[in-house]
C-alpha cells in the first residue's frame, strides 16, 4: 500500500517509537540497567560461578526476589540461568530465609545470623558435598531479597565473587521517600513530571511504573513511602481514596515497604463532620481511633502518619491552644494498638516570629524533649531554614537525646536549579550527617543520633524528599537518579562515602570503563559545590527568587512576611552582608552546644563556608586568602560558573561511553545549567555592587545584561510550584 497518507503516518510514528525504543528504555531502567558484562574474563568467571538458581520457599517475596536475579542474570551474562530443584550440580545459586535452610547449609554458616537484623542478607560461598555454591539469606524474606539486589551489584560493578563472605544489615529502621504528590497528579517541588499515582485508574489499573518504582526502592534498601503532599489533603483519607491506596500498598508489600499517609490536622472537621479538631476533644480522638482502625482493616502493614502541622498555614493543635505533643500523641494513641507511628515534622516558622526564622523550630520543639509517645518519632529538615544548597546541620540534632529525631533531606532539587542543574546530593548528605553536634562530646555526629546509636533509641529514621515524576527517565535529569540512589544508600548506611556510591551508581546505570569513572565521578563530586559556589556563596542563603524558587532574587523585599523576602537573609547594605546570629545579633550560635557554638560564633572561626550564615561583616573584611569579602564573593560566583564549564567539557569528552540520547540529554542540560550559573552569577554580583560600591575582580567576566534586565524577568509557569 503506497498511499500517500499512509506512508506519511508510518515516517511521522518511526520519528516517535525509533527515541522511545533506543533511549527511553535506557532511561526508565535507572541503575538496575543489567547490561551484558563486556569483560570477557570476568563474564567468563561469573558464568563459571552461577549454573543453576534454587529458590527455597514461595512466599511473594521469594517470587519477587526469583524473578529479579534470573532477569538481572540473563542481561548481564547474556544467557538464561534455569530453576534448579535441588544442589545436586555444582555453582547453585540458593535463596532462602534461616527457616528454610537444611542442617547441611546451615553448616555453613556460623555466627553471621547474629551480625544480621530482621531486615539484613548474607552473601557467602559455602561447600555441600564437595561441591560449592553461593547462597543468598536472611532471617526474612525481604533481607533475601536485599541480598538479591546487592549480588547484581556485584556483577553490575564487576566485583569479585570468589569466597564471598558478606553480611549487611540497615543501620536505621524507617527509610523513606517523602512524595509531595497532590490528588490532581500534581507535584509540589516536583521537576519530573507528574505523579506517578493515576488515582483516576485505581485501584483496577496497576500501572506496571507502581512495580519498577518498587524494585527501584528495595533495590538501594528504601522500606517506606509516604504518597501524598505534607500539605495534605483530606480526602485521601476517606474510603473512596483509601481504597485506592489499598491497592498501592498491596502492590508494594512483596518488597517490603510500607505505605503511609500524611494525615491533616483538621481532617475530622474537613470530612469527620465534627466542629473542631481539637486534640484534647473525646470526639476528635474517637474519630482518629476509628479511622486508624478502618485503615488497618485495609492495610494490615499500614506504616502510620506523618504531619505538617502549624507551619505555613496548615491547621494544626496551636489552633486549639494545645501544642505540638499534644498533637502528635493524639496520633500516636490511634495507630499505636496496631504497631503504627507517627512522624511530625519540625519544620516550622511564623511571621509573628520576627527575631531570626532559624530559631523558631528549636524554640518550639526542644523544651518538650521527652514529652513524646514511644511511637512518635520527630522529622527535622538537615538545616535550620529549608533545603539550601549549603546550611549548617540542624541545632535541634543534638538537643533532644530523649525524643527520637528522624532526618529529612531533599532529594527534589527545589533550590538548586530544578532537575535542569546537575547536582550531586549525597555530598550535601554526607556533609550533614558527618556533622559534630559535641552533644555528648566530641564525635556525637548527626548520624550516630539518627541511627540510634548516641541516644539508644530504638525507633530510628531518615525521609527523602522525592524527586520522582512520570517522566521517562523518571526524575527529569538523568543524573539526578543518582540522588535517588545516593539518597537510599545512605539511609541504609549513613556512614558511607559519597564517593563510592558515585562510581557504583556510574558503573551500573552507564560503564565500567575506567577513564569514564574516574572523569565522570570527579564531575560529579564537584558538582554541588559548584552549585553553593554560583548561588549562595561563603553562607548566603535564601536568595532564590520567591514563591517557585527558580533564578536569583536577592533584591526581592515587598512580600507580606519578612521571612519570605530574600533581603531578610542576606541583609546587605552599605557596611557589608551577612545575617549576624551571633552573640551580638540573633543568638542563634547559642542553640549549638557550647564547642561549636564558639567556632561558629567568633567570625575568625567560623568556617567560611558558613561565614555570611552567622555574620554580617563588612565589604573589607579579609578572608583567610587574604582577599576582601567582595572580592572573595565575587570570585567564588566566578568559580562556579567555571566549575560548570568544566562539568561541560568533561561530559563532552564522554560520547565513546554513552549511548547516544542520554549523552546528548546531559549535554543540553548542561548547557542551560552553565547559561542559568552566568545568569546567578551577574544578576547577584549586580545587585550586591549596589552596596559595596566596588569593581568586580579583574578574573570575573562583567556581565552583558543590567540589573534591571535581571530584575524583569518573571516565571509564572515554573514547574513544581
Amino acid at each position: 500500500m503506497n498511499h500517500p497518507l499512509f506512508l506519511y503516518i508510518l515516517l511521522q510514528l518511526s520519528f516517535l517509537i525509533a527515541p522511545f525504543n533506543m533511549s527511553a528504555q535506557e532511561d526508565y531502567k535507572l541503575w538496575l540497567q543489567y547490561k551484558k558484562v563486556q569483560h570477557t574474563k570476568i563474564a567468563s568467571n561469573y558464568q563459571s560461578k552461577i549454573n543453576g538458581i534454587v529458590a527455597l520457599g514461595n512466599s511473594e517475596t521469594i517470587q519477587v526476589a526469583t524473578k529479579e536475579i534470573q532477569l538481572g542474570l540473563s542481561g548481564l551474562l547474556d544467557s538464561t540461568i534455569a530453576l534448579q530443584q535441588n544442589t545436586d550440580k555444582e555453582n547453585m545459586l540458593i535463596l532462602g530465609n534461616k527457616l528454610l535452610l537444611d542442617e547441611n547449609i546451615l553448616k555453613n554458616i556460623k555466627n553471621e545470623f547474629d551480625l544480621i537484623n530482621e531486615e539484613g542478607y548474607i552473601i557467602k560461598t559455602i561447600q555441600l558435598k564437595n561441591k560449592k555454591h553461593i547462597l543468598i539469606t536472611g532471617k526474612t524474606d525481604i533481607g533475601v531479597l536485599y541480598g538479591v539486589y546487592n549480588f547484581l551489584k556485584l556483577l553490575q560493578t564487576n566485583q569479585s565473587i570468589e569466597n564471598l563472605a558478606i553480611t549487611d544489615s540497615p543501620r536505621i529502621n524507617i527509610r523513606i521517600l517523602n512524595h509531595w504528590d497532590n490528588l490532581d497528579r500534581t507535584v509540589e517541588r516536583g521537576y519530573a513530571g507528574f505523579s506517578l499515582w493515576n488515582w483516576h485508574k485505581l485501584p483496577d489499573f496497576i500501572d506496571q511504573r507502581y512495580v519498577d518504582y518498587a524494585r527501584a526502592n528495595t533495590s538501594i534498601g528504601i522500606n517506606g513511602t509516604v504518597i501524598n503532599n505534607v500539605n495534605a489533603n483530606a480526602l485521601i483519607l476517606t474510603p473512596q481514596y483509601l481504597e485506592k491506596v489499598e491497592a498501592l500498598a498491596k502492590t508494594f508489600k512483596p518488597y517490603g515497604i510500607k505505605v503511609y499517609l500524611t494525615a491533616r490536622f483538621s481532617a475530622p472537621i474537613e470530612i469527620g463532620g465534627l466542629k473542631t479538631a481539637d486534640p484534647f476533644n473525646t470526639d476528635v480522638k474517637n474519630w482518629w481511633k476509628e479511622k486508624a482502625k478502618e485503615i488497618y482493616q485495609r492495610i494490615p502493614d499500614f506504616g502510620g502518619f506523618l504531619v505538617k502541622a502549624n507551619s505555613e498555614g496548615q491547621p494544626g493543635p496551636q489552633n486549639y491552644g494545645r501544642n505540638h505533643v499534644d498533637g502528635a500523641n493524639m496520633l500516636a494513641d490511634a495507630v499505636a494498638p496496631f504497631g503504627g507511628i507517627v512522624m511530625w515534622r519540625a519544620f516550622v516558622y511564623s511571621e509573628h516570629d520576627v527575631n531570626d526564622r532559624a530559631k523558631q523550630a528549636y524554640s518550639e520543639f526542644v523544651p518538650y524533649d521527652g514529652q513524646f509517645r514511644d511511637n512518635v518519632i520527630v522529622q527535622v529538615k538537615n538545616g535550620a531554614i529549608d533545603f539550601q544548597p549549603r546550611e549548617p546541620f540542624h541545632p535541634i540534632f543534638g538537643a533532644m537525646p530523649k525524643t527520637p529525631l528522624m532526618m529529612e533531606f531533599q532529594i527534589t532539587q527545589e533550590y538548586l536549579g530544578f532537575s535542569s542543574h546537575l547536582v550531586y546530593l549525597p555530598k550535601l548528605y554526607q556533609e550533614v550527617l558527618e556533622s559534630d553536634t559535641y552533644s555528648k562530646g566530641k564525635g556525637s555526629t548527626v548520624a550516630k543520633i539518627i541511627d540510634g546509636t548516641l541516644d539508644n533509641h530504638k525507633i530510628t529514621g531518615i525521609a527523602g524528599v522525592a524527586n520522582i515524576g512520570n517522566d521517562i527517565n523518571w526524575t527529569g535529569h538523568p543524573f539526578a537518579q543518582a540522588n535517588w540512589y545516593g539518597f537510599g544508600r545512605l539511609a541504609w548506611n549513613p556512614y558511607q562515602d559519597s564517593e563510592t556510591i558515585a562510581e557504583d551508581w556510574l558503573r551500573m546505570t552507564f560503564s565500567n570503563e575506567k577513564k569514564f569513572i574516574k572523569a565522570v565521578k570527579e564531575m560529579m563530586l564537584e558538582s554541588r559545590e559548584a552549585v553553593v559556589n554560583y548561588m549562595t556563596p561563603l553562607g548566603l542563603h535564601h536568595i532564590m527568587d520567591t514563591g517557585h524558587h527558580y533564578g536569583p532574587g536577592p533584591w526581592v523585599s515587598n512580600l507580606s512576611r519578612p521571612e519570605w523576602n530574600p533581603t531578610y537573609y542576606h541583609k546587605a547594605d552599605t557596611k557589608g552582608i551577612g545575617f549576624d546570629r551571633s552573640k551580638t545579633g540573633s543568638n542563634a550560635t547559642a542553640q549549638y552546644a557550647p564547642e561549636v557554638a564558639n567556632i561558629f560564633d567568633d567570625a575568625t572561626t567560623c568556617p567560611e563556608k558558613d561565614l555570611l550564615w552567622f555574620h554580617h561583616l563588612p565589604w573589607d573584611y579579609k578572608l583567610k586568602n587574604g582577599k576582601t569579602l567582595w572580592n572573595s564573593l565575587a570570585l567564588k560566583y566566578q568559580e562556579g560558573v567555571n566549575q560548570v564549564a568544566s562539568m561541560n567539557s568533561t561530559w563532552n569528552k564522554m560520547e565513546n561511553y554513552v549511548d547516544e540520547a542520554r549523552f546528548k540529554e546531559v549535554q543540553m542540560l548542561l548547557n542551560i545549567q552553565y547559561k542559568e550559573a552566568k545568569w546567578w552569577r551577574d544578576a547577584c554580583l549586580l545587585y550586591f555592587q549596589q552596596y559595596s560600591g566596588k569593581e568586580l575582580p579583574k578574573e570575573v567576566e562583567k556581565p552583558i545584561q543590567t540589573l534591571n534586565f535581571f530584575k524583569s524577568l518573571k516565571f509564572p509557569f515554573a514547574p513544581g510550584i
